[in-house]
């Protein structure tokens, strides 16, 4: 067999093979994927950005929507 893909686990750095047999992936197991979800959802984990939202005056730059009202 060629080459396997393979990628380590977000939660618990397990060395997961990326194919469909893998219904998980790159979670090496439904337990580490929901580790993970609740990481996001009690807000441990974020998407890092460069600008704090409380320092924005003008929200119509960072809007594409011209119709949202201020």
């Amino acid at each position: 067999m060629p080459d396997e893909l393979t990628v380590k686990c977000p939660t618990c750095h397990k060395i997961v093979i990326w194919q469909e047999s893998s219904p998980y992936r790159p979670f090496c197991s439904k337990r580490c994927r929901l580790i993970d979800l609740g990481e996001w959802a009690g807000e441990e984990k974020r998407i890092s950005s460069q600008r704090n939202i409380s320092e924005i005056d003008d929200w119509s730059e960072i809007s594409d929507d011209h119709d949202i009202k201020k």
